[in-house]
């Protein structure tokens, strides 16, 4: 039992991140129905940023605060720069678009950051705590909680204010939104910011346990974007889902089959789910470009 509350924590640390990542996905989506494949740089800046700012002296708060608006910057210049100026390309060429501008990023990172793996210290003191027979990293914790605040947040935002509603108009009606006075352009944008932001949040909460890299954000944008597949894209609460299962199987897999076939495990039990269920746990039935 031990070794299954071992595989479970863990499971349910890289989860979190995957879950992160996967609603920065949903939150493009559900206004834009623009799949960023480029949502995984959002994370590595985030990691990369932090590790400069802390380098130069920064207190630790304000290089959170600095790093979260920088990526987000980054984030709504994608938007206003590239994406809005292709509005009516077809889901195919804004899809290349995104992997054009992510290996534009990486290319950056390498020349700035260089190639090799760099160290972020923790939040707090990194030392383990014992649970029910299994250790985990206050470092650990940290990613969970931020990941249940991130929820947290979001549902208040979307559903609890009048930002919320704009946004949720957009996403439903396009038209009948600008008619209501509410410019789905805007919208477009704040969930790019968004979506940077919560890129950024997962960056530095994972940086002290996987040291980043310039490439790191390729991987964690796959099993994201996958984690927002599986629990159905345009849902949030199915994108949590996604990244908690994908991290626990991930976890699991490893820890009683075999490290190396971790992914293979993973990606076979998502092909599953997905067969059983095209449109994921608890997505829609469409996927493809909506008019802003």
């Amino acid at each position: 039992m031990g070794d299954f509350f071992q595989f479970t924590l863990t499971g349910l640390t890289i989860g979190s991140i995957y879950a992160i990542v996967a609603l920065g996905f949903v939150t493009i989506y559900s206004v834009t129905k623009v799949i960023n494949l480029a949502q995984g740089e959002f994370v590595m800046l985030g990691g990369l940023t932090m590790y400069s700012l802390s380098s130069f002296g920064m207190p630790y708060w304000l290089g959170f605060i600095v790093t979260i608006v920088f990526v987000s910057i980054i984030g709504w210049l994608m938007e206003f720069v590239l994406i809005r100026r292709a509005k009516g390309a077809n889901p195919i060429s804004l899809i290349i678009l995104t992997i054009g501008t992510a290996i534009f990023i990486r290319g950056i990172a390498s020349m700035v950051w260089g190639k090799d793996q760099l160290r972020v210290d923790p939040f707090t003191e990194n030392k383990p705590v014992n649970i029910v027979g299994a250790t985990i990293t206050p470092q650990a914790i940290w990613v969970i909680l931020i990941m249940l605040v991130v929820v947290s947040l979001l549902y208040i935002l979307i559903n609890k204010t009048m930002v919320g509603k704009a946004f949720q108009a957009s996403s439903i009606n396009p038209l009948a939104a600008r008619l209501m006075g509410i410019s789905p352009k805007k919208m477009a944008s704040l969930s790019f910011t968004l979506s940077a932001a919560l890129g950024a949040l997962a960056g530095l909460a994972i940086a002290p346990i996987m040291f980043p890299s310039y490439d790191m954000g390729t991987m964690l944008g796959i099993k994201g974007f996958s984690a927002a597949i599986l629990g159905g894209l345009g849902s949030a609460p199915g994108a949590v889902i996604g990244g908690l299962l994908i991290g626990l199987l991930e976890s699991l897999g490893a820890g009683y089959i075999s490290s190396g076939m971790k992914d293979v495990i993973t990606f076979s039990v998502i092909l599953l789910i997905l067969l059983i269920r095209p449109s994921g746990i608890l997505g829609e039935k469409s996927v493809g470009k909506g008019g802003l």
